[in-house]
């Protein structure tokens, strides 16, 4: 007797005996065979989603560690998102907790792909000011370019010395010939090194700061016309702040370090668009 008759025999005989009939028996063989495949379906589609859903974590972790080799505070973009509910995908055993996750790595991985390429972008439309020895780089998440205090003023003075008025006249020149920075809000924030300046016509660091920051952009913002020259930038979108010795670049230990934290900084504040993009983020 062969394989396939005792099968059909065992079936059968095991049928009668519990009541059944051979084509009901059958049938229920047949809806449990329909719900292993199910199952086993189920298991690979699950499988597939969550090797997408590594892939897409790795590209998160490489994007995060690209915009922090370029300055960008990822710890504070990451206490955002943390803070308002964002990180709340986690991992579980069902597929459809899985498939939501990956959806929303995915949504993560494409804006922190639009931040950098806003960085990428901005950067290289200021790239020919590191050629004049000026430092553009990224700090609280600002794109900022630093002015050296030394070239543009005396020590404890704030007026602008020849040096600091051609710098100055070459940064107002890259802003003014881009339409998309000429466009742009500035904050001019001057800062000082931690000796102490007491009275004087300035008292304090604060008021040296302050008054470096302002002469800074009352030349920028000048007409280019005007006897003496000036920037020709708009006086609408340009504002002065004095920090002190609050904000500094480094430590003050040495002439050297004091020399760099004495500078005036020209920040470029984040327009309309990105601040809806980094609300997109929470």
């Amino acid at each position: 007797m062969n394989r396939k008759l005792t099968a059909v025999l065992a079936t059968s005989l095991l049928a009668a005996a519990c009541g059944y009939s051979e084509d009901e028996w059958q049938a229920q063989l047949d809806k449990y065979s329909q719900l292993d495949s199910r199952f086993k379906n189920e298991q690979s589609e699950h499988a597939a989603t969550r090797a997408a859903l590594a892939d897409a974590q790795a590209r998160v972790a490489a994007l995060e560690s690209k915009l922090q080799d370029m300055g960008v505070n990822m710890d504070e973009l990451n206490k955002a998102l943390q803070a308002e509910g964002a990180e709340k995908a986690r991992i579980s055993a069902t597929l459809d907790d899985t498939q939501r996750a990956l959806a929303e790595y995915k949504a993560r991985a494409a804006q922190l792909e639009r931040i950098r390429e806003r960085f990428e972008l901005l950067r290289s439309k200021l790239e020919k000011l590191t050629t004049l020895g000026l430092k553009v780089s990224i700090r609280n998440n600002r794109m900022v370019i630093s002015l050296p205090g030394d070239v543009l003023f005396a020590s404890g003075q704030d007026k602008l010395r020849n040096e600091g008025i051609e710098v100055l006249d070459q940064v107002a020149q890259v802003i003014r010939a881009d339409s998309a920075l000429n466009a742009r809000f500035f904050q001019v924030a001057g800062h000082t090194d931690n000796v102490a300046l007491k009275g004087g016509q300035f008292r304090d660091n604060w008021g040296l700061s302050a008054m470096r920051a302002r002469q800074v952009l009352v030349y920028l913002v000048s007409p280019t016309d005007a006897k003496g020259g000036g920037g020709g930038l708009k006086p609408t979108h340009l504002h002065a702040a004095g920090y002190g010795e609050t904000d500094p670049m480094g430590p003050n230990d040495t002439p050297e370090q004091r020399q760099a934290n004495r500078r005036v900084e020209l920040v470029l504040m984040p327009d309309v668009e990105e601040m809806l993009d980094l609300k997109q983020l929470i």
